[in-house]
């Protein structure tokens, strides 16, 4: 009998399926080589698959994109943890722990939420490159900016959820990931955001936790809110809930396992 690595597709900031952002979530056994993680991640095809191996104290956890690995995602960390618990890997009540490149982040279950915590992050204000305002067709009231990821404040909801944005344009700036957002007038959320990161093979994502670590830190200043509730507008949409605890900021969702399956191949020409 050929015995195959189990892995999943997890809607994450979903509470039923079809919606939120799909992650894979692959539970190894052993040691793989990156390469051939990447080679996973380019089949399944997601915006990321998760790659979990259980070590003393917790469990590695790395994520790739079809392109290349990151050094943080939520919405991948979130469905490990609800993996974690619907297989039994990890009792109901017992914590997940993760060790990244970004450090050791955790996840608990909070009855029927799942909360993340992860690094806040900052960004300072700056001038964008030139381009990028025509790349994704509108004017910014904040520009803000982390290393490679720029952080954008349009004038409402209204003309976040109207951008169409150049892909092709925005792929060539010097810019990896671009979170843009607003004050929202929904009135259950205290704020949206979308998410675009051609640069790494993500047109626009479903709904990035890893944003939040920034739009976390920023509408609590804005709002002088500790905690608030957020609306990823990209067509499958995604609800989430943030509280700023210090330096890092506690990230809550709902997932939905939509299908689990085998990899039956480790790498080309050999079976497991």
């Amino acid at each position: 009998m050929i015995m195959g690595i189990p892995i999943y597709q997890v809607d994450a900031f979903a509470n039923q399926p079809f919606e939120g952002n799909p992650a894979g979530v692959c539970l190894l056994s052993e040691e793989t080589p990156a390469a051939w993680m990447q080679s996973v991640a380019a089949e399944i095809n997601l915006s990321e698959t998760a790659f979990v191996l259980r070590c003393p104290d917790g469990f590695s956890l790395r994520w790739f994109t079809p392109l290349k690995e990151v050094r943080l995602c939520g919405h991948a960390t979130l469905a490990s943890a609800h993996i974690l618990w619907e297989s039994g890997a990890l009792q109901q009540g017992e914590p997940a722990r993760f060790f990244t490149r970004s450090g050791l982040l955790t996840a608990d279950r909070r009855g029927d939420w799942i909360e993340l915590d992860f690094p806040a992050k900052h960004a300072l204000p700056c001038d964008p490159p030139e381009e990028l305002s025509l790349a994704l067709g509108a004017d910014f009231r904040f520009a803000g900016r982390n290393d490679q990821t720029y952080l954008l404040e349009v004038e409402n909801e209204s003309i976040l959820r109207a951008l169409h944005p150049d892909f092709a344009l925005l792929e060539r700036l010097p810019v990896r990931c671009v979170i843009v957002t607003a004050r929202a007038s929904t009135p259950e959320f205290d704020f949206i955001s979308r998410f675009f990161a051609p640069a790494i093979g993500i047109l626009e994502d479903p709904v990035t936790g890893s944003a939040h670590c920034y739009l976390a830190s920023f509408w609590s200043a804005r709002l002088g809110l500790r905690e608030l509730s957020a609306y990823q507008a990209s067509p499958r949409g995604g609800v989430l809930r943030v509280r700023l605890a210090g330096e890092r900021v506690k990230i809550s969702g709902h997932a939905v396992t939509v299908f689990a399956g085998e990899l039956l191949s480790l790498s080309k020409g050999r079976k497991i």
